[in-house]
């Protein structure tokens, strides 16, 4: 399968888990990503945007991480914009609408404690766990395969933010394409 067809897949699977519902006040990301008239409480559906970035953008986000990302996960941001997306087994941070790519930067970056203790040990991290689980999901820099892809971890935040040390709880996938092969076989299915 083309990486074209299959980012088109994983994107077409958010809809599976995630209502994706907005309002202005709430949510002002997904308020540009708004697609349809209010229902009869005020919430406005949206979904993701296909847009085309230019590939340079990248290098802010690449000036401050210890890799690049996996090439999948580099075509998905550059080729979509969203909100936060909760999914199956973890939820995506946002890559909001704009001219450049400082909203998926500062969504990676926003809780100064986790960067500073991902980012120094080899870990970027590109989601959370599932619904309001706060422990990040990160691509594990060590595990870089012959294809640029790494395994993805979630580690324990309270770990981070108490005690100051990273623990592991769980492998998702052994990569990111593994990762998003998953969740479209699960939204498929009706997993969730």
């Amino acid at each position: 399968m083309a990486d074209t067809d299959l980012l088109q897949q994983f994107v077409s699977s958010f809809r599976a888990f995630d209502e994706m519902c907005t309002k202005r006040e709430l949510t002002p990301t997904t308020w540009e990503l708004r697609v349809n008239e209010p229902d009869e409480f005020g919430w406005y559906e949206w979904r993701p945007t296909d847009t085309r970035t230019d590939p340079s953008l990248l290098e802010p986000i690449y000036s401050k991480v210890p890799a690049h990302f996996p090439r999948l996960y580099e075509q998905l941001v550059l080729s979509y914009r969203w909100d936060v997306i909760y999914l199956d087994t973890f939820s995506l941070l946002q890559n909001p609408p704009g001219r450049d790519l400082s909203g998926l930067l500062g969504a990676m970056s926003r809780d100064r404690a986790i960067w500073d203790a991902l980012i120094p040990a080899g870990y970027i991290q590109f989601g959370r766990g599932p619904d309001m689980d706060y422990d990040p999901v990160c691509f594990e820099i060590k595990s870089r395969t012959q294809e640029g892809d790494y395994r993805i971890v979630k580690i324990d935040h309270e770990e981070i933010l108490c005690n100051d040390r990273l623990k592991i709880v769980a492998e998702l996938a052994p990569s990111f394409e593994s990762l998003m092969r998953q969740t479209i076989r699960n939204a498929a299915s009706g997993k969730q």
